[in-house]
């Protein structure tokens, strides 16, 4: 199951360093790819405004 990122994303940019397969792709609000996220949490962890959950 793939993590994603919700409207309540900030851009902040604190999940990219963390996520270890570069799933994530920035824009107003970021996005993660399902077919390369390996549900590792990484992202949801460090997420200052809880806006990363499972999908």
């Amino acid at each position: 199951m793939a993590y994603v990122i919700t409207d309540d994303c900030t851009a902040c940019g604190t999940c990219i360093d963390e996520c270890p397969v570069e799933a994530i792709s920035e824009g107003d609000i970021y996005k993660i790819d399902p077919d390369l996220c390996t549900d590792c949490g990484a992202c949801a962890d460090v997420c200052p405004v809880e806006a990363i959950h499972p999908e």
